[in-house]
């Protein structure tokens, strides 16, 4: 077994990078800490996340990966969650419940990435 630290990053082939950082500041508080010529990456919104925007050609394509996802603190925050995606841009997908007291919210960012906020 390899001892790690989890998931540290994601690498997101988008249009425009700053279109991408603005609407994941909007919506999850990431703060820039890193930028180049065809780059930008963020910190948050967990302890250890990363999520890089790279322009690319093959923005917003769908591979091997449907969706990524942010958990909740709360179920409680999953109405603020939906206000925030909705002033942030996002197109909401689809909202609901897994089971009594999970509830979830699918949304497309800028460039057509799927993410899932839920509590569990």
């Amino acid at each position: 077994m390899i001892n790690t630290h989890g998931l540290t990053h994601l690498n997101l082939e988008v249009r425009d990078p700053d279109v991408s950082l603005a609407f994941y500041e909007k919506l999850l508080g990431v703060k820039e800490y890193f930028r180049d010529e065809s780059s930008i990456q963020v910190l948050g919104p967990g302890e250890k996340d990363v999520l890089a925007f790279v322009k690319s050609e093959l923005a917003g394509k769908v591979g091997g990966i449907s969706h990524f996802g942010f958990r909740l603190q709360s179920p409680d925050d999953i109405t603020h969650a939906n206000r925030s995606a909705e002033e942030a841009g996002a197109t909401v997908k689809s909202t609901g419940e897994f089971a009594p007291g999970c509830p979830y919210l699918y949304l497309l960012d800028p460039d057509g990435y799927e993410i899932e906020i839920w509590y569990e």
